[in-house]
């Protein structure tokens, strides 16, 4: 069932104004982060009203996409930059601690927020971290990023002449590359519709801030990360790699969750497994309260 928020608001941080909504108000608190801005918050449409019923929940836009708002050039999608917005939508909702859940990219902000700001984080789910501690997929490092390719099919189309030529193909293609299942065909329609919030320029500076990331640096924000983790990735992940997800555990202490056939989606196409792990985790921290009665999510 869908659930409308309880409270909207923005913030504003060094001229950037981003948009958050809060679900219920049941402790703890589980902040459920933006990931690459392809995708607006939105994407977290299958975990919000299960979590509402029993938990306080915070989503906000992520800079980039969604209702927040869209500055240019690289500096403003650093890794940073997202991380410092979470921080402060929690202070905006009036939060001391929460959970935080991160897919792909989301994950990387999260690990960076838990590292930087310890007691304000009970915990972090990862699910299909997107994160600078393995190789990619051996198809994605053919074709460089920023030069003209010739190529046009496959991963060759993940380059930013070919976004300024044909960016709708590029949406179709990665679409079906987040969410490889079988019968797919309305979570691909919903991410390419996403992905049309966003233009192609501003899209290509957001990878170019997430390719300057530092595996090293990386490695050693997960050293300190103190907080529980859990890691969800699906092993057979089309975006990346089964050994991200591990590696991000084993640099946090964290528990990997492996779902058999997954691909980098199951938020939205295994909604009920994912959310079921959420819970459990969430549950581990903080029992949860009796059962709250489900709203209506636009």
């Amino acid at each position: 069932m869908a659930r409308r928020p309880d409270a909207a608001g923005r913030i504003e941080r060094d001229g950037v104004a981003i948009h958050w909504e809060r679900f219920g108000d049941r402790a703890p608190t589980i902040m459920l982060l933006p990931t690459w801005s392809l995708v607006p918050s939105r994407h977290w449409k299958f975990q919000v009203p299960y979590l509402a019923r029993r938990h306080r929940v915070v989503t906000f836009d992520g800079r980039g996409t969604g209702r927040s708002d869209r500055p240019g050039g690289v500096a403003p999608y650093a890794e940073a930059e997202f991380a410092a917005d979470a921080a402060a939508v929690l202070d905006a909702t009036h939060t001391d601690r929460a959970v935080l859940v991160g897919w792909s990219c989301g994950a990387r902000w999260g690990t960076r927020l838990a590292a930087d700001h310890p007691t304000r984080v009970l915990g972090l789910v990862a699910i299909g971290p997107a994160v600078p501690l393995a190789p990619l997929l051996p198809e994605r490092e053919v074709y460089a990023f920023d030069e003209p390719c010739p190529a046009s099919a496959g991963w060759a189309k993940y380059n930013s002449f070919y976004w300024q030529r044909e960016y709708g193909d590029f949406l179709k293609f990665f679409a079906a590359q987040m969410v490889s299942e079988a019968h797919s065909t309305k979570q691909v329609e919903d991410v390419v519709e996403w992905g049309l919030q966003i233009d192609a320029a501003t899209l290509a500076d957001t990878h170019r801030a997430l390719d300057a990331g530092d595996r090293e640096c990386f490695r050693a924000m997960c050293e300190r990360v103190r907080c529980p983790v859990l890691v969800i990735h699906g092993d057979d992940d089309a975006l990346r790699p089964h050994a991200h997800g591990s590696a991000l555990a084993e640099a946090t202490g964290g528990k990997l969750v492996t779902i058999a056939g997954g691909g980098h989606a199951p938020l939205l196409r295994d909604p009920v497994v994912v959310n079921r792990l959420i819970e459990r985790f969430v549950t581990t921290l903080s029992p949860a309260p009796p059962l709250a009665n489900a709203g209506v999510y636009r």
